[in-house]
């Protein structure tokens, strides 16, 4: 473990070298990739028969069990990290399209786009069960906060629109992860689901998630306002992300759920009343670098992780296809639920594009993909979703700030 974790750390500063000096994108997208050239350049000698090199990487790449490092590892610290910095009365003025999007939006982009992949895969020569498809569906519909938070800081977008997809990519991977639950619990046909089951389920998940978050954060707050130390004060919000996540776990709610809830709590109330002005500046230093340390980590991990994915041509043909209808579906959902909220309230124009455009797929797909049985299904999909991400972040991740630049532009002149 020390070894990878050294390995790990070493390529992730060398990469990070190499973009600041000489590629010069945004930071986590450039270190990916670097990372991804890396790998491809792994790839390129293995056909040229230079082994030892490509061994060497393949063992590194499977030392790292990618859906635990991320679903069990990394995703509490970063979601922490994002909710810190997330006011929550600005969250409370976006609640109604935040909720329906991170709910309705998933379950609806879940379905159209799960029955759409199916046909997709018959014509391209696939055979996918109908019920995997709309497994896949539901592990590509959530956007990925991972991938979002980091990349909103500098496209320059409204701040109504920012709180939307912050917003959403915070809450709805808890909803996706419930969907996905029941959805491979009915694929891999281990026991009968009923309606009832999936009713509980989403109770002890996503409800029992925001119930122990509100729990964990208020008893963060009380031993944070009995402390005027900042050693001990990011010593305990460091314990209260990782014991809290553990525990959710072994009590089976939404561990990210409650994760958001607390970070939520303690960026705002917690802030406020329980904080020195020393502390406050500690704490943020230390959660930012935390976070910038983790996102550059995690999108190494992504680019390393083509050297182990199975990519054969009727798999690179469907992840193509399958992106635009991905962001069809997810326009299609957003423009429908939003379509409803009108009624009551105003938005921005462009505001369905840019929540579609904006809408990134990111490290928590790619791991719930992983985490499904080992089977040629499995393989498939998780070589399609691995493109649909690759995608996300490269093509949409660096062009959403020139959307909304040129979006502003055209509507100031009209």
């Amino acid at each position: 473990m020390l070894n990878t974790i050294a390995v790990i750390t070493t390529i992730t500063a060398v990469f990070a070298f190499l973009n600041y000096k000489f590629i010069k994108l945004p930071t986590t997208i450039g270190i990916m990739t670097v990372s991804l050239l890396a790998s491809l350049c792994l790839i390129l000698l293995q056909y040229l028969g230079v082994s030892e090199v490509t061994d060497i990487a393949n063992r590194l790449s499977k030392a790292v069990i990618f859906d635990e490092v991320v679903m069990n590892g990394m995703l509490s610290f970063l979601l922490f990290a994002g909710a810190l910095h997330v006011n929550i009365n600005d969250l409370s003025e976006q609640k109604w399209p935040i909720g329906l999007l991170s709910t309705f939006g998933v379950l609806i982009t879940t379905f159209l786009f799960g029955y759409a992949s199916y046909y997709v895969m018959q014509v391209i020569g696939l055979d996918i069960p109908l019920i995997y498809c709309c497994v896949f569906g539901s592990l590509i519909s959530a956007t990925d906060p991972i991938a979002v938070l980091g990349i909103l800081k500098k496209a320059g977008a409204p701040k109504s629109l920012s709180i939307k997809i912050i917003g959403e990519s915070l809450f709805n991977d808890g909803v996706a992860v419930v969907v996905f639950l029941v959805l491979s619990s009915i694929a891999i046909g281990t026991n009968e689901v009923t309606t009832t089951d999936i009713g509980i389920l989403f109770a002890e998940e996503a409800i029992g998630g925001i119930v122990y978050g509100l729990l964990l954060g208020a008893v963060g707050y009380y031993m944070l306002k009995m402390v005027d130390n900042y050693q001990v004060e990011i010593l305990l919000t460091l314990a209260i992300v990782i014991g809290g996540y553990a525990l959710a776990q072994q009590i089976h709610v939404s561990g990210p759920i409650a994760i958001v809830v607390t970070g939520l709590m303690i960026g705002n109330h917690g802030r406020l009343l329980a904080m020195s002005d020393t502390t406050r500046k500690h704490l943020d230093q230390f959660w930012e670098l935390l976070d910038e340390i983790l996102n550059a980590f995690l999108f190494v991990l992504i680019g390393i992780e083509v050297l182990v994915i199975d990519f054969s041509p009727n798999v690179l043909i469907a992840g193509m296809v399958l992106i635009p209808i991905l962001l069809l579906a997810r326009f299609l959902s957003t423009s429908l639920l939003l379509g409803v909220l009108k009624f009551r309230e105003e938005f921005t124009k462009h505001t369905e594009l840019l929540l579609t455009w904006g809408g990134l797929r990111g490290a928590i797909s790619v791991a719930l993909a992983l985490s499904l049985p080992p089977s040629e299904t499995k393989d498939i999909l998780v070589g399609i979703t691995y493109i649909i991400v690759v995608f996300s972040i490269l093509v949409q991740g660096l062009t959403i700030g020139k959307l909304i630049e040129f979006l502003l532009k055209k509507e100031d002149k009209t």
